[in-house]
């Protein structure tokens, strides 16, 4: 192992580490499998964390399909607030540094980018009474940093229906799913009484 692999492991530890050239996807697999590792990272609360995609020096021609996909990825995702910048760490890894959750609800809708969100309920019910506290507070919190201290029922069921569906796409599709909307909730929250 070389001095600057264990320095990169001491600063991201595999919980922050992509390595896309040890999994070698296709550059589509990669763009789908980046996103939604690097959403589910913000979600969790990382500052930064390191994706491998590999030069390319096995390629054809030394070309990385998986590097140029994953450099056509992250101005995206820095657009859309999931991460606030990125720099190449070496020339076959990236540094990105995540934005806060709340960013998420700040997202400019874009016509070029297809939205990849996941349906929103027709009615929260079905979430446990603990997130829907949460979601309700965290809606209060938005409207109330955008001016609106009396917000209607309607108007924090809207934001409800908002934060809900910002926040689910960012999930992971396996495990606990709510668990993990807890989790952002709260980050959520305590990012805006913070800031």
């Amino acid at each position: 192992m070389s001095i600057d692999r264990a320095f990169d492991e001491l600063r991201f530890g595999p919980a922050r580490t992509l390595n896309l050239r040890a999994m070698q996807p296709t550059a589509s697999q990669a763009t789908t499998l980046a996103e939604s590792w690097l959403r589910q990272q913000q979600v969790l609360g990382a500052d930064e964390a390191l994706v491998i995609t590999g030069r390319g020096n096995n390629s054809l021609d030394g070309y990385s399909p998986v590097r140029e996909a994953i450099v056509k990825l992250l101005p995206s995702l820095r657009r859309r607030n999931v991460i606030t910048g990125y720099a190449e760490h070496t020339p076959g890894s990236f540094v990105v540094v995540f934005a806060p959750v709340r960013a998420l609800f700040e997202t400019p809708k874009r016509r070029r980018e297809r939205v990849v969100a996941k349906p929103v309920p027709p009615s929260l019910q079905a979430l446990d009474e603990e997130t829907v506290r949460q979601l309700r507070d965290l809606s209060a919190i938005s409207l109330a940093v955008l001016g609106l201290q009396s917000p209607t029922a309607l108007q924090l069921e809207d934001e409800m229906q908002r934060q809900f569906a910002a926040l689910s796409a960012a999930l992971p599709d396996d495990g606990d799913r709510e668990a993990l909307l807890q989790q952002a909730l709260l980050r959520a929250a305590e990012e805006y009484e913070a800031g």
